[in-house]
């Protein structure tokens, strides 16, 4: 009896989630009725309206107000209510990522992408080696692996599939197609980075996710716990590393950003200081969202506080 109830409840939550994915790409075959233009500003519009009556509403205000203590409450309100404006447009991006994405490194004139720290790209591809490229949830970040593979980089991308399986298969068979190659974040991904550092290659990961059991640091002056992945593989391969972004332009436009290189921190005895970099990788998105607060994911619990938001 006890096996049919566990078959029932699984059968019950795999349907859920086939019919929640069908409900998601229902939507999204629905922008593809409109112009691109269109679609986003729709997406924007339609975020900003269903976002503020979630429960993850509240997590954003509390995350908002954390960071920004000098604001006002209607400005929190307003870069919260850009912020999920932002997540629609990424929605709605996904969609048309074929038509956005028109940077050609061959061509002079500029349309809606536009790219930062071209002989940075240039370097990295004629001169090949190992090398790690990091980035935060800003702005449509899915747009720095199209514009690496544009480039003729050679760049393993580290991603965190949904936890839906069936909207998972369709994000990595869309996301394979455009970004190269692609390795889902679990317990073996790190030996699949490290594999690719070790042949010369790059890879390119987030860093401001939440990581229960991360090095120590902090986030808008906030503790924090940092993934030590990129740490631990700078200091195995002492490969070099750029920070790279997203920024939203006036007119569903983009530019695409690659710093320079960062000079990671070491101890006294020249040994990577694991903490050290850890924060430095803090400190560097933390001043990417300080500059475009709305083109952040303020809806994550990057804190971890959720639980003391009570009903």
């Amino acid at each position: 009896m006890k096996l049919f109830i566990t078959r029932i409840v699984l059968a019950l939550r795999n349907f859920q989630q086939w019919l929640v994915a069908q409900l998601m790409f229902g939507f999204m075959n629905f922008l593809k009725l409109f112009p691109a233009d269109g679609a986003i500003r729709f997406a924007d519009r339609m975020m900003r309206r269903l976002g503020r009556l979630t429960s993850r509403h509240r997590l954003m205000l509390t995350n908002l107000r954390n960071a920004f203590p000098e604001k006002s409450e209607a400005e929190i309100e307003e870069i919260a209510l850009a912020s999920w404006g932002n997540m629609g447009r990424l929605a709605a991006e996904y969609v048309f990522l074929d038509q956005l994405f028109d940077y050609d490194p061959e061509k002079s004139e500029l349309g809606r992408v536009e790219v930062s720290g071209v002989p940075i790209f240039l370097d990295l591809r004629d001169n090949p080696r190992p090398f790690i490229v990091f980035t935060g949830h800003t702005a449509n970040f899915e747009l720095l692996p199209v514009a690496g593979a544009a480039f003729g980089l050679n760049v393993t991308v580290l991603f965190r599939p949904p936890n839906n399986p069936y909207v998972a298969k369709k994000v990595f068979d869309f996301r394979s197609a455009r970004m190269g190659k692609l390795v889902p974040s679990h317990a073996g991904s790190s030996f699949a980075l490290a594999r690719q550092l070790e042949a010369g290659q790059g890879v390119g990961v987030l860093v401001d996710q939440k990581f229960r059991k991360g090095l120590k640091g902090t986030f808008f002056g906030r503790d924090v716990k940092t993934n030590p992945l990129l740490p631990k593989l700078v200091r195995q391969f002492d490969c070099e590393v750029y920070p790279a972004r997203c920024i939203r332009l006036p007119g569903n436009r983009y530019r695409l950003e690659i710093e320079p290189r960062l000079e990671m921190p070491r101890d006294a005895k020249g040994n990577l200081d694991l903490p050290a970099a850890a924060q430095l990788l803090n400190d560097k998105v933390e001043s990417w969202v300080r500059e475009y607060p709305e083109q952040w994911l303020w809806y994550h619990d990057r804190w971890q506080i959720k639980q003391t938001l009570a009903p």
